[in-house]
């Protein structure tokens, strides 16, 4: 099964497993790991912005219009990133590094 893993604001590493066709967000929710997906995947929100590790992004199938429009109101935003809900884990991702922003700006309370 391939793994992948969250770095947090502090550095600290978490290791999971990723099961193939899950997103990051289903991934990080189902370990208990601190990414809020406030619309619950349904690209309609920033706040389950990652920094994805440079080696990494290029492997990822390229941005929708529609993610980069909400990645506009991503906090801390960084030529890597990506909306975790857009990512979907496969073989050729397996040892995906991500990093949790050290906060997020949620519209859907405004």
């Amino acid at each position: 099964m391939p793994k992948m893993t969250f770095i947090d604001a502090d550095g600290k590493r978490t290791e999971v497993d990723a099961p193939e066709g899950l997103s990051v967000l289903e991934i990080a929710h189902k370990n208990g790991l601190d990414l809020e997906g406030a619309c619950e995947g349904s690209l309609a929100c920033s706040t389950c912005h990652v920094v994805v590790e440079d080696k990494w992004f290029d492997k990822l199938d390229e941005a929708t219009e529609e993610e980069e429009d909400m990645l506009d109101l991503a906090f801390g935003l960084t030529h890597t990133s990506r909306l975790g809900c857009q990512i979907k884990m496969c073989d050729e991702l397996d040892g995906l590094e991500v990093t949790l922003p050290t906060g997020t700006r949620n519209m859907l309370l405004d």
